[in-house]
């Protein structure tokens, strides 16, 4: 995720992720094209989208959330990212990972959003 979102810039990066159901272990992720082409905002292609949800169906997979990242400000939703989730997944049962460029370091945080609460995740990375 986080060498998708340096491949994004100046743009945002975005994509899908997804795992065994039932699970919170991301077993695979899928680049998408940011539909936007734009540095503030992410926009997944519905015809991509549907592309990558065949893909992980056919892998016996979930998709269980979407990455984006934050070119220059910290990885914390945007009221943007806040009301693009109520939209999205009215009943917050999806992940949003946010990879925040803005620092030489990249950073990966995860949330839970539903309707205007945010909800922090640990992420553990194992190899």
């Amino acid at each position: 995720m986080i060498v998708h979102a340096f491949a994004g810039l100046p743009n945002e990066a975005c994509g899908l992720f997804a795992g065994a159901a039932g699970s919170n272990e991301v077993s695979e992720f899928y680049p998408m094209r940011n539909a936007a082409e734009a540095v503030e905002i992410y926009r997944l292609d519905p015809i991509e989208m549907m592309q990558v949800e065949q893909r992980a169906d056919d892998a016996g997979l979930t998709l269980m959330g979407v990455m984006h990242s934050h070119t220059y400000t910290t990885n914390y939703p945007s009221p943007t990212d806040v009301a693009d989730a109520a939209h999205f997944d009215p009943f917050g049962q999806w992940h949003f990972i946010i990879v925040s460029l803005r620092h030489p370091e990249p950073s990966l945080r995860s949330f839970h959003i539903h309707q205007d609460t945010i909800t922090e995740e640990p992420v553990i990375i194992t190899s």
